[in-house]
């Protein structure tokens, strides 16, 4: 029996749309106002890194990832350039104006589903509110965007999601997980799955040769591999309490050539070499218990966001990199659980609610305190103590619930059995 995913909602209730609009205008408003007076410049990376990158390819056409290797996949150079059409010095209100349009398209694409009867949307618009203006001021914004548009048609075009997530990829590579999650558990559709990633990936590829950027393609698979423990990633936790101990060689320190703040000690080395390894463990075995759960008969559709769900949270929890953006990924497979029926949506849970803590312990970490941060101040630790460990706990309850989930199918089967006899 195949889960039903949330059915969307036919008769459009103006009411309430009436105020979900103005729920969304006055947060998208409040997250913009906070990107102009937040300490810790939260839009610095659009209105410093991104403006000197597109400022660059305009003077002298030279252009990162087709000129020179690039730290991102090519296509998120369209929405920064896209930002920059009323001219550089005008690009943080070109990004902040695109940035809304996109979370209302998302917004719109899944506005339909409401299992248990509460829109989803209600849930996104409160998790952007409690990460921050970062949900707005970074290139992740973009790829989280179109992967939720993608979402919206798992059920029932998983071509089109599938071509979707690729073309988020193409501008930040963890939606590629997703891609995987849909190859491996819609195997009925595999062929249409693998039809929408190869055609947008033919495209990015073509035009990508046709402007003279096949050396640097794939240039940003190896940009992150020399790199040392960034201070905000749960694996550079025990690092920073021994900084704060004043540890001998225990120390904050910032990387020029990565332009970000990472952690030195004993012991850092060997966490950011094992970060891959322990990253792609995790990964392989999260393949292998989803794959269990079918085997013993848990429904695919139910699997796919825990398994998404797993994925982004290996991504995140393994990974030396800690940018506060990435708990914005977590949006992604979150959604896609609550939209994949009332049996998924009530294991989701727990996982939303979680999220929205985490979320707002980020907004403090950065653009907050971070300051504090940088200083190694015991009380800020500790939130990032807590937001790590929220991080390494939704991983936890994902492999839990995969291996539980057949166990939980075959109890829900037995209770139905059991009312029908009753009934009888």
């Amino acid at each position: 029996m195949r889960a039903r995913y949330a059915r969307p909602v036919r008769r459009e209730r103006w009411p309430e749309i009436a105020a979900f609009g103005a729920a969304f205008a006055a947060v998208h408003a409040l997250l913009w106002w906070l990107t102009s007076v937040s300490a810790n410049l939260p839009l610095g990376d659009v209105t410093i890194t991104y403006r000197r990158w597109i400022e660059t390819g305009h003077a002298s056409h030279f252009w990162v990832g087709i000129d020179a290797d690039w730290v991102y996949p090519i296509l998120a150079i369209v929405p920064m350039a896209a930002a920059a059409l009323g001219g550089t010095a005008s690009i943080g209100t070109g990004w902040l104006v695109l940035m809304v349009l996109l979370d209302a398209v998302a917004c719109g694409f899944l506005w339909r589903f409401r299992p248990g009867g509460v829109r989803v949307v209600w849930w996104w618009l409160a998790f952007l509110l409690a990460l921050g203006p970062i949900s707005l001021g970074r290139i992740d914004t973009v790829a989280t965007a179109v992967a939720l548009v993608g979402v919206a048609f798992v059920a029932s075009r998983p071509a089109v999601a599938s071509a979707l997530f690729t073309a988020a990829a193409w501008v930040k590579v963890w939606p590629a997980a997703l891609v995987g999650v849909l190859l491996l558990l819609r195997p009925r559709h595999r062929g249409g799955v693998l039809a929408g990633a190869l055609t947008v990936t033919a495209l990015v590829v073509l035009v990508d040769v046709l402007f003279g950027g096949a050396a640097h393609l794939l240039s940003f698979i190896g940009q992150q591999t020399g790199r040392a423990l960034q201070i905000e990633s749960p694996l550079a936790t025990p690092f920073m309490w021994a900084a704060a101990a004043h540890v001998p060689g225990a120390a904050v320190f910032y990387d020029q050539q990565i332009l970000t703040f990472e952690v030195s000690g004993p012991g850092t080395h060997l966490a950011a070499l094992v970060s891959t390894p322990l990253m792609a463990v995790v990964v392989v075995g999260g393949v292998g218990l989803a794959l269990l759960a079918v085997r013993r008969g848990a429904r695919r559709a139910e699997v796919a966001p825990v398994l998404a769900t797993l994925l982004v949270a290996a991504l995140v929890a393994t990974n030396k990199v800690g940018s506060p953006q990435y708990v914005g990924w977590f949006a992604v497979p979150v959604v896609w659980g609550l939209v994949a029926g009332r049996g998924s949506a009530r294991r989701f849970l727990p996982v939303a609610v979680a999220a929205l803590p985490m979320a707002f312990l980020t907004q403090l970490i950065y653009p907050g305190f971070y300051d504090q941060v940088l200083s190694v101040q015991p009380w800020i630790l500790v939130v990032l103590t807590v937001r790590n460990l929220l991080e390494v706990a939704v991983l936890v309850w994902a492999v839990v619930l995969l291996v539980r989930m057949p166990t939980d199918d075959r109890g829900r089967s037995h209770d139905r059995e059991a009312r029908s006899r009753m009934e009888a």
